[in-house]
Parts: structure tokens; sequence; C-alpha cells
């Protein structure tokens, strides 16, 4: 008997393909990820934490300028992104245990992939960015507002949002503040937070 090894991107290698034929002909998020993105200085480092194939979100920020380092677990989804954006740096790898956390960046992204992971990994990433962000640096993610539990339509798993109420006491926990919450065109909702410690030394 064989015995498949399970998805390391939480279903989404074995679903690539419809992935991305649904996301890559939809611009939603897009317009509140730019209006994110005015934050930052020209030229600045990202970090794209599920980056996907780089359609639509990607794409975006590379034509607006800025230095894009990609992460994201399935092979399929990372050849994808390097293919489109050759100027990024791309890591094949689970988001969580991604070895960019040991650089730091003014701007970490993780739209449509923390409610993805189980609990434990969603609290231990929060510290994880704040100390792979810059001082003043700005972090964006996306999750439902409210804490509950569904079935993912494309894979068939489990999601998880931990609700506003844990997602705000985790980011102060980790010295970072909420700046901004956002809801795009397609309902989702996002929150903005700042770094707040100073005297960081930046990783060679």
């Amino acid at each position: 008997m064989t015995i498949q090894a399970k998805d390391p991107a939480n279903g989404y290698e074995t679903h690539a393909a419809q992935f991305r034929h649904w996301r890559e002909q939809s611009s939603i998020g897009v317009t509140t990820v730019l209006q994110w993105s005015q934050g930052l200085p020209l030229g600045a480092a990202l970090l794209d934490l599920g980056c996907g194939s780089g359609l639509p979100l990607g794409k975006a920020l590379a034509e607006r300028g800025f230095c894009l380092y990609g992460v994201d677990a399935s092979p399929t989804l990372a050849a994808a992104y390097q293919h489109l954006l050759p100027q990024a740096t791309v890591a094949c790898e689970k988001l969580e245990d991604s070895d960019f956390f040991q650089r730091q960046f003014a701007g970490v992204l993780c739209i449509g992939v923390l409610f993805l992971l189980p609990e434990v990994a969603q609290r231990q990433l929060f510290s994880k960015v704040a100390t792979a962000l810059l001082p003043g640096g700005l972090w964006l993610f996306s999750a439902p507002a409210q804490a509950c539990r569904w079935v993912d339509v494309l894979t068939g798993l489990e999601s998880v949002s931990l609700g506003t109420v844990v997602y705000q006491q985790l980011l102060q926990q980790a010295g970072l503040q909420l700046q901004a919450q956002y809801q795009d065109e397609g309902g989702n909702f996002y929150f903005a937070a700042v770094q707040q410690h100073c005297g960081i030394t930046p990783a060679a």
C-alpha cells in the first residue's frame, strides 16, 4: 500500500492548479494591499508569507518598486511566483518555519493564509513577524474578525480564525500596535500593525 505524504502547503499543493485558476483571475485585495503599502518606503524589502503564484498581489507590489521575498510551501506555487517575478527571492518552505525570519524587512504581509495554520502556529507567528520587522515596520494579515472555524472550500481542510480580540492581544504581546483594520471588496478582513520596538539591529 502506498501512503501519500501530507501536503506541506495545507492542501494548496494538491489543489494548486484550481487555486491558480481562481486567484489569478481575481483582483480582490489589490486595492487594500496597495493602500497599506503607501506607508512603506519606496523600494523597501517586503516578506510575503504564503505568496502563492504572485498574482495578483505580488505583481502589483513589484510594479510599485518593492523588493520582494516570497515564501510558499507549495512547490508549484513557489515556482510560479519565481517565474512571474524573477527579481524576487523565493523560498519553498512552510511559512511558519521560514529562514527569512532570520532577516528583517520594512513590511510583512500574510494574506489568505494565517487561518490555514493550526492555532499554536498562528500564535507563534506573531513573535516571529515582530522579530523580522525593522523598527517602524508594518505587518498586514487577513483573517475573519470573528472567532470561528470552517471548512476550506478548495481543500476540504479546517480553517480557524482566533478573532479580533485574540489577534489584538497577540499583537500587543509581540510589541506590535494595531494601526488599522480594512475590509476589501470580497468581504475579507485585514489587520494592519506597526513594529513599536526601537533599537533593533538588522541582520547582516
